[in-house]
């Protein structure tokens, strides 16, 4: 009884029957962030206080600490499952990401709390659960300094960019390097969410906004959630936001040197948080609060955006299930898929902006002309958006993907994402669609870990390949299917083709002794008169080989049954006919 009621006086406030969950934030000057710690420490506290909060550790990141999640649901209801049948929406705000970006951190924190302690905002609870990551980026959170954010306008310390790896990890969602990044997909997958958050700070140009916004790109979604989103969501979004006095713009990525020139919409590819769920027709959004603004607004003004969100979702939770749904089934039948895309700068929208003046004038440093932003002439304009993209290629799905046993780092991703695999049970021969890669560029400088393949050019040969017992079989007609197309058809910009995990097909790896195959080659040439003048052709077109003995025998050796038939021979086959198989 005693202990009770000492607990009870701990957790009480000034104000009797709420605990006392005061953030960090809330407790210092307004220019502090939460640490790691403190943020665990506050989280752990609130699931002792309420039976409506359920903090769970989904795994060790690559820091060795646990990535947490954490649910607020107001039933005290913590299955997925159940949650779905009883038709509530799922809010997923994700935190610290970039932990040098930490309002989310804070502001996500007071956010949960005041919804289970006021009673109108708990009523906005009934149909929608939140699902809280407090600090994703654990390793970088702990890495606390004050100088790695250049010019940012606080809080006094913050957390480094880099995991434990250091990796970016809003670089990470689809080549999944990390152990944070597994996790993820893990939670991801758990919990289907219908709405996606991924709390930012930017960098760059100077202008009024304390808020901008980033939100999955309108022409890669389902057209049912593309409708809601652009009609519905984000003016009501944008709405709030001014009334909140914290107007908002799109993500100042520039058409020009500066925003008056016009802006560019953000074509998130999956690498990236809003990119990887939209695969599964989530809706996502990355706010991004601007870093000169003082730390105090930055918070305030995450909290109110998150604070619309919830109001939106909850309004519309049947309506985002309704869109969620008749994407889900288009998704499953979808035949063709884009894999690259474009910007479409014919069709352009014109948005308000809230800027200041761009001015030039001499460097005190170099004494050549440097760009300034004047605060003491803003402007109040419509400046040019450019938010249409079309693809530039497109895909026929296969009926399945066939992927041999070898290649187990791609198998694992898959099986991290919940894909349905089956396996051949005996050796078998097939007719399959079959890529050879005939041209890309890499990177020269490594990229998050990576020399990063870009501009992919196949030639599609339908041809007999034996497969092993044991091989992946991997249908389409299952939720997956977007997210196999785009890391298994090599020409998908974050395709795991170009993240490296198929590199070792690149390298040839026989060859012949040209003193040797001279007479074997002869012999190729006088008995198919046709290789002859395929030869006499290339030596046209390229002097360098009628000069180089060597190249004009490899010519030969390629276009004879010694040449390897792997070299350049995507492994993953695309199984065009529904035919039965030993599984």
């Amino acid at each position: 009884m005693l202990l009770t009621l000492l607990l009870s006086l701990f957790l009480s406030s000034g104000t009797p029957g709420k605990p006392d969950l005061k953030t960090p934030y809330e407790k210092g000057n307004g220019n502090q962030t939460a640490t790691y710690d403190e943020a665990i420490d506050w989280y752990k506290r609130f699931d002792q206080a309420y039976e409506e909060v359920k903090m769970m550790p989904y795994g060790y990141t690559d820091s060795g600490r646990p990535l947490h999640l954490v649910i607020v649901s107001t039933d005290k209801d913590f299955d997925p499952a159940s949650i779905k049948q009883k038709n509530k929406r799922v809010l997923l705000i994700q935190n610290g990401i970039h932990p040098g970006e930490p309002e989310g951190i804070d502001a996500t924190m007071m956010l949960a709390r005041d919804y289970l302690q006021d009673s109108k905002r708990r009523k906005l609870l009934d149909k929608v659960v939140l699902a809280i990551i407090p600090v994703y980026n654990i390793g970088g959170a702990l890495n606390r300094n004050s100088h790695t954010r250049t010019n940012q306008n606080g809080p006094e310390s913050y957390g480094f960019r880099g995991n434990s790896l250091n990796l970016d990890l809003n670089r990470d969602f689809i080549k999944t390097d990390s152990r944070n990044a597994e996790l993820f997909h893990l939670i991801f997958r758990d919990w289907d969410p219908d709405v996606f958050m991924d709390n930012h700070t930017s960098n760059g140009a100077d202008y009024q906004h304390v808020m901008t916004l980033i939100a999955t790109q309108h022409n890669k979604l389902n057209p049912h959630l593309a409708s809601y989103l652009q009609q519905k969501m984000l003016p009501d979004l944008y709405k709030g936001m001014k009334k909140d006095k914290f107007p908002m713009a799109p993500y100042m990525n520039h058409a020009g040197d500066t925003p008056d020139k016009g802006i560019i919409g953000f074509m998130e590819t999956p690498r990236y948080a809003t990119g990887y769920t939209a695969l599964y027709n989530t809706i996502g959004f990355v706010p991004e609060t601007h870093m000169l603004k003082p730390f105090g607004q930055r918070v305030q003004s995450t909290y109110k955006l998150m604070e619309h969100m919830i109001a939106v979702v909850h309004r519309d939770a049947d309506e985002i299930a309704a869109a969620r749904a008749k994407a889900k089934q288009e998704t499953l039948q979808q035949t063709n898929f884009a894999l690259d895309w474009k910007l479409d700068t014919s069709k352009v929208d014109k948005i308000p902006f809230l800027g200041y003046a761009a001015k030039y004038k001499p460097s005190e440093v170099s004494g050549l002309e440097r760009l300034y932003y004047d605060r003491k002439a803003p402007y109040s304009k419509d400046i040019n958006y450019y938010n249409t993209f079309t693809p530039t290629v497109q895909v026929q799905k296969p009926v399945a993907y066939i992927i041999p046993y070898a290649w187990r780092e791609v198998i694992d991703r898959l099986k991290r994402d919940k894909v349905q695999l089956k396996q051949l049970r005996n050796d078998t021969t097939l007719t399959v669609d079959t890529y050879y890669i005939t041209d890309y560029k890499t990177g020269q400088r490594p990229y998050e870990g990576h020399y990063l393949h870009s501009d992919v050019q196949v030639e599609t040969r339908t041809m007999k390949r034996q497969f092993l017992k044991g091989d992946y079989v991997v249908y389409l007609n299952q939720e997956a299917n977007r997210f196999l197309v785009e890391t298994l058809e090599p020409q998908a910009v974050d395709s795991y083709f170009n993240w490296n995990f198929f590199d070792s097909i690149l390298m040839q790896k026989e060859y012949f002794s040209s003193y040797v195959f001279e007479d074997l080659a002869a012999e190729y040439l006088k008995q198919d008169p046709k290789l002859r003048q395929r030869l006499e052709e290339e030596k046209r077109k390229n002097p360098s080989m009628a000069t180089s003995a060597r190249a004009q025998l490899d010519f030969i050796y390629r276009n004879t049954p010694h040449y390897e038939y792997t070299h350049n021979m995507y492994p993953v086959a695309r199984l065009m006919q529904d035919i039965k198989l030993p599984l």
